[in-house]
């Protein structure tokens, strides 16, 4: 049953084989559930259709190739790869606890000093802009802040 069709690269996720015969006909080969091979005849017009599903995906297999693989490769990719290798297993655990560290550290501050510092370092507000939400001076602002970050420093320094 090889008949006239081409012999195709076809993706490994490809369930079925189409064929012409000599004789003009269409078939349509796939292995079911159990593994058991199955020979169907098929009209034309499906023929074609799979035809055109078997085109399609050697259409994208051959830009996967051309394109996809090779974009990844490039000069300034490799750099990345070279200069920021991916975290390890124990660098990913040991940041996370850092995090709850941290976390836990600012969740120990008086509220006033949590607030302005949250929203100092994390919200990236200047002392100018929370002075003015909390209606009090700069000054005022920035020394809660710095008493804040003595504090995480000292629970640091003893954890």
């Amino acid at each position: 049953m090889d008949g006239n069709h081409p012999k195709r690269r076809k993706d490994k996720y490809d369930p079925y084989t189409i064929s012409t015969t000599e004789d003009g006909r269409h078939w349509l080969t796939f292995l079911d559930g159990q593994g058991d091979r199955h020979h169907v005849e098929i009209s034309a017009a499906v023929f074609t259709l799979f035809d055109s599903f078997e085109l399609d995906d050697l259409s994208y297999l051959n830009e996967v190739d051309r394109h996809y693989e090779q974009s990844e490769l490039t000069e300034a990719s490799l750099y990345d790869r070279a200069v920021h290798r991916p975290a390890t297993v124990e660098e990913s655990a040991l940041q996370s606890m850092e995090y709850a560290q941290l976390h836990r550290a600012i969740s120990e501050l008086p509220e006033i000093q949590k607030r302005r510092l949250i929203l100092y370092y994390f919200q990236g507000l200047t002392y100018e802009q929370i002075a003015e939400m909390e209606g009090c001076t700069k000054r005022a602002v920035k020394f809660s802040v710095d008493i804040a970050v003595e504090k995480l420093k000292k629970f640091f320094k003893n954890f």
